[in-house]
Parts: C-alpha cells; structure tokens; sequence
C-alpha cells in the first residue's frame, strides 16, 4: 500500500506563480522555473502545476525579466519539466485529448482535467483508454452554500453544475478517473484548515486516491485529512511559498500526529 503523499500545487497565472484566496484574489510571488529546482531539493513526494491564466499568450508586464519570457503554458511547461526530478501533474487549460498528449510530450506524468471533464464526461473515458486510469486525475472545486450543501463549480469556481461532489466524483472514478483532486472554493488560502466532512465525504464514495487541497494554515493541518478524511494525499500552496523547510516540517507534523509519511533523508 502507497504511503501517504505530501504533494504542493503551484498555480499559474500569465506564467508567474500566485497565491491564490477563495479562488478570486491572486497575488503573483514569482517565477515557476525558481520554485520547482527549490522543490528538487526538498522531500516533496510530486508537484501539481495549474495554469489558471483566462488567455493562451501570457502578458508579460509584471514578469521577471531576468528571466527570457515564456509565451504559452506547455512553454513553461516545457521549462519545468526539464528541471523537475518528481512525478509531475500539470493541468489548466485541456479541452481535448489532443491537449493532452501536448502535455505528456512536454513531460508531464499526469493530467488534471476539470472543466471539460464536467462538460464533455466522455473526455475522461478516453483519456483513461489513451494514457491509462493512472495518468487522468480530475480536479474537483466545491463550494459550501449558506445551508451548508456542497456544490461541485467549474470555470475557476463561477459557473455552478447543480452537481454533487461525492457523486461526481464516484461518476469520474466509473469514467476512468485514476485520482481525485478535490479542492475547497471556501477554505482556499483561509489557512483554516481541510474541509475535512467535505473530503470524507468524497473518498467514502470512491475507491481511487483523493487528494486534499484547500485551506492549509499550520503543519498540523495536513494530518487530519487522512487519519479523519481518509484522503491518500495532502496538498497545499501558500504554506510552501512562504515558510522555510516546509516539506520537511510538514511530514514531521505528519508522522508526529500518527500518518506513515515518508520522510525526508
């Protein structure tokens, strides 16, 4: 049985890296291509890129200009594969199978689709047949109503589907869906920590990993989303941008709390 895995999502806007609050507020903290040879070093078990710029050709008005402008997402792509010594997932902006196969050419191990995979659910059957289940994850954003009900949103978190998050997700798994990433609108860069009914709530009607994303706050955030979520990953953001020896402290918190991570050497 896999251990658990600590994996950071790093997101993308105009080919700068953000942090991002409730999906709506995006502050940029810098260059992709400086953060993934910092992860290299560090004890992270994959990373998770999201390109969520609106356009294809990034604007460059607020880019490091030491470093030679990227102008598309598989050019950064490019860029951070080249540099990334972990299991890649790079997602954002896939549409078709032929977007796909770009990404995989361009490095990336796996896929993350969500958007399409809620508009055209067939994408996701014959992406699991093209590549393999163990290649397609799909992205889940749910926001909680004022009643408290879930709801499963597309489009950066503004279209509504009506759909529910567990059912959906139990939907992709039957697609051919080889891992969930289910992130929370509600609980993103609040450091408040998991949604962690949300999460149960998912992996009890699946039988594929899920990861957790969305709201990580302390170290001591990360554990409660396997031993009481039953997730088989943990993902966060803003606390590797902005804390020192993340990776290594995380996992520490992890294994302190009782979760058999592996640890760093």
């Amino acid at each position: 049985m896999l251990k658990p895995r600590l994996i950071p999502c790093l997101l993308l806007q105009n080919g700068m890296l953000v942090r991002s609050e409730t999906f709506s507020l995006h502050q940029v903290i810098g260059n992709p291509l400086h953060e993934v040879k910092r992860f290299n070093d560090w004890s992270v078990d994959e990373l998770i890129y999201l390109d969520i710029s609106r356009d294809g050709t990034y604007e460059h008005s607020r880019a490091d200009h030491k470093v030679k402008p990227l102008v598309s997402s598989l050019e950064v792509l490019d860029a951070i594969a080249a540099a990334c010594f972990v299991p890649l997932t790079f997602g954002g902006r896939i549409r078709t199978i032929d977007d796909m196969s770009q990404r995989f050419q361009r490095g990336s191990d796996k896929i993350t689709v969500n958007t399409a995979a809620v508009e055209t659910p067939r994408l996701i059957t014959d992406a699991a047949k093209r590549f393999g289940s163990q290649a397609v994850v799909v992205s889940i954003d749910v926001k909680r109503h004022v009643d408290g009900s879930a709801e499963v949103f597309t489009r950066g978190g503004q279209m509504a589907t009506g759909l529910l998050p567990a059912a959906w997700a139990a939907e992709a798994e039957d697609r051919g869906a080889g891992e969930i990433f289910l992130n929370s609108i509600d609980r993103d860069g609040t450091g408040e920590g998991y949604d962690i009914e949300l999460i149960a709530s998912v992996t009890d009607a699946v039988g594929i990993p899920v990861i957790a994303c969305g709201g990580v706050g302390r170290y001591e955030d990360f554990a409660p989303a396997i031993l009481d979520g039953g997730a088989s990953a943990v993902s966060a953001a803003n606390i590797f941008h902005f804390k020192e020896l993340s990776d290594r402290n995380a996992k520490r918190a992890m294994r302190r709390a009782g979760v058999d991570v592996r640890l760093p050497v």
